[in-house]
């Protein structure tokens, strides 16, 4: 359905104070630019309606973006994703602007449906972590990073972010640095193990060119990760396993690390203090992931399924 259209020009205050904050969150949290995107037409849309009633972005009262939400005929998920970007914009301003009111503080949040983290089969696992060629150093680095991904349940961030300091081969621990700057211990498993002390004898002495770089896992050119390299390493070995049944992404991985821990009856707590959830409720999610499995199993198997 179309929102009402409002053909008002956007003050030129606002103009100027969008791309300030535009140009301050990306500098901030280097947002995707399809991220900033949105922000902007979410932004120049409020601004449009408040200029057709005369006020300006500074000038918008908990009653205006009431008023807004309530007019714009959007799905739930749209509507949450403008007021994500109206609380981040009020917030920046109250921060420039100390002693600004922050109209965003007091409107109710739309409540959307809570999406299941997707998670892959056993076998397609197998096929994922099976896929780089260990023939090659680059192979050898990426079977051990995928492998240590599920062994242990990591973020993306903490796996391309690990020291070489962080890993305790004869204890078989990681030191983990999660959100928030705490460290948890997790353990790698002996299958990740063997593959990691292939990669260290055997692929990171040829990556790091002679030097001593400070990361775990290195690129071709010697220095660490990033989450974009290993994002494309995924889709790439995904498409060669034939998993294309799916959206794949790093964090399948962890997904799939909870949900098969769970499937095999590991203690709900414990799986908190490996993922490294500060709320056992973020925990409990894999729950329902682990009850939906089981569902489609009993459905698919049984005889009156």
């Amino acid at each position: 359905m179309q929102e009402e259209e409002h053909p008002a020009s956007i003050a030129e205050a606002d103009r100027r104070s969008i791309a300030a904050f535009l140009d301050g969150v990306w500098s901030e949290d280097g947002l995707s630019a399809r991220t900033l995107d949105a922000y902007r037409r979410d932004l120049e849309a409020l601004a449009r309606w408040l200029s057709a009633r005369g006020r300006t972005l500074g000038e918008a009262r908990r009653e205006d973006l009431s008023a807004f939400h309530g007019a714009a005929r959007v799905a739930v998920r749209s509507l949450a994703r403008r007021q994500s970007a109206f609380r981040r914009y009020y917030g920046w301003r109250a921060r420039q602007q100390p002693g600004l009111e922050d109209p965003t503080l007091l409107v109710e949040r739309p409540k959307t449906p809570r999406s299941l983290p997707k998670a892959l089969a056993e076998r397609e696992i197998e096929g994922l972590l099976n896929a780089p060629d260990t023939s090659t150093v680059l192979g050898l680095r990426d079977r051990a990073m995928l492998e240590l991904m599920y062994a242990s349940g990591l973020r993306v961030s903490e796996l391309v972010e690990l020291p070489l300091a962080a890993l305790n081969a004869r204890q078989g621990v990681l030191r983990v640095t999660g959100k928030g700057g705490k460290d948890r211990l997790v353990p790698v498993g002996e299958v990740a193990l063997e593959h990691l002390s292939a990669y260290l004898a055997q692929a990171r002495p040829a990556l790091a060119k002679g030097h001593q770089p400070a990361a775990l896992f290195l690129s071709r050119r010697g220095g660490g990760m990033t989450r974009q390299m290993f994002w494309t390493l995924v889709k790439r070995y995904a498409l060669q396993a034939g998993i294309q049944s799916r959206r794949i992404s790093p964090h399948v991985l962890r997904h799939s690390f909870a949900t098969h821990l769970l499937n095999h009856g590991a203690d709900l707590r414990a799986l908190q203090m490996l993922l490294g959830h500060s709320a056992l409720s973020t925990t409990q999610i894999y729950t329902l992931v682990a009850r939906e499995g089981l569902k489609r199993l009993h459905a698919q198997h049984h005889p009156r399924g």
